[in-house]
């Protein structure tokens, strides 16, 4: 009996430390090969859709650090897109359209909106939290719309993709696909570095019990807004390099239901599992542009589908992928 009751634990840290190999070393593989096939089968819109791909994964990464992993649900994170495309669009029209100037500067707005809202947001919790950080999200829209110089409602169409140091490296879609897939393995990586590190396990202790965590002497506010903040500044990433990719901002990369977008990707893919951010991005935007192709109003069937995968299928995507695999003794 207690051999039983000690073998089980072991059992699972077994099965989880396999599929934390496996899970992600299979995504970056499929993604590293995509353009190798796309020649291969003359389909460049491959490239295309799996670049806008991994720029959203990098947001639910982003997303899910805060959402699955410190229990902050936040409904404006669109909001930290709409910046770093903007930083890349308005330094553009200004003349400076290098990523050696533009990337920082994308970072550092996002970064520095998410820690004066973060201040404001983190004094709420629950519903509360939610609604704050969708107003915020919304003023940013609004402020955007009013940046006549820069396009107003209709967005600014930016002449070139950004430089580095001068030299055209962007300029190539095979090129930028792998700085994107690069920026999306250092995102992922770093992030899940941060979970595996005593701070992410204080945030996640923050996540199951607040006061707990407040009683054996963390900070938890403290550490909840440097997760936001990180989250916010990988946001800004994405931002900059969706801003490069379609070579236009606009304010409707900011907007509310971007924002909602974001959220469905990682419940579709499975919260608190970085994997299932990409899986989840991967997944809507996909059945996106296949469901599109069949009726105007694909939301129509799409809703459904995510109500019965919430419903049925625990911990998302990766989730139901994990236990066929264990049925099947993949990771037995």
């Amino acid at each position: 009996m207690a051999g039983a009751i000690f073998a089980t634990p072991s059992a699972a840290g077994r099965l989880r430390s396999r599929r934390d190999m496996v899970v992600p070393a299979l995504i970056f593989l499929v993604l590293v090969l995509v353009p190798a096939f796309a020649a291969a089968t003359a389909q460049k819109f491959l490239i295309d859709l799996t670049a806008r791909i991994m720029i959203f994964a990098v947001a639910a990464v982003a997303l899910d650090l805060v959402v699955g992993y410190g229990g902050m649900i936040s409904f404006g994170h669109a909001a930290f897109i709409g910046l770093g495309a903007y930083a890349v669009g308005i330094l553009s029209a200004e003349g400076v359209g290098d990523a050696l100037i533009a990337l920082p500067v994308a970072i550092l707005a996002a970064t520095l909106f998410a820690w004066i809202t973060g201040i404001v947001c983190l004094g709420t919790k629950g519903a509360y939290f939610i609604m704050i950080t969708l107003a915020f999200g919304q003023m940013i829209y609004f402020v955007a719309t009013s940046l006549a110089p820069y396009g107003g409602d209709n967005g600014l169409t930016i002449d070139a993709r950004d430089t580095v140091a001068g030299l055209p490296l962007f300029k190539s879609d095979t090129n930028f696909y792998y700085v994107i897939l690069l920026s999306l393995l250092a995102t992922y990586a770093f992030c899940r570095a941060l979970v595996a590190s005593r701070f992410g396990r204080v945030l996640r202790g923050a996540k199951d019990n607040a006061s707990r965590m407040a009683t054996i002497g963390f900070d938890v506010r403290r550490y909840q807004l440097v997760g936001y903040v990180i989250s916010g500044g990988l946001t800004g990433l994405s931002g900059f390099l969706l801003a490069n990719s379609t070579e236009f901002v606009s304010p409707a990369y900011m907007s509310w239901q971007r924002s909602g977008e974001l959220i469905v990707m990682i419940i579709l893919g499975g919260i608190g599992t970085l994997d299932g951010a990409i899986i989840g991005a991967a997944a809507y935007l996909v059945a996106e542009e296949w469901l599109s192709t069949l009726t105007e109003n694909w939301q129509v069937i799409f809703g459904p589908v995510l109500v019965l995968i919430v419903l049925f299928a625990r911990g998302g995507l990766i989730g139901l992928c994990v236990r066929f695999w264990r049925r099947r003794g993949a990771f037995s």
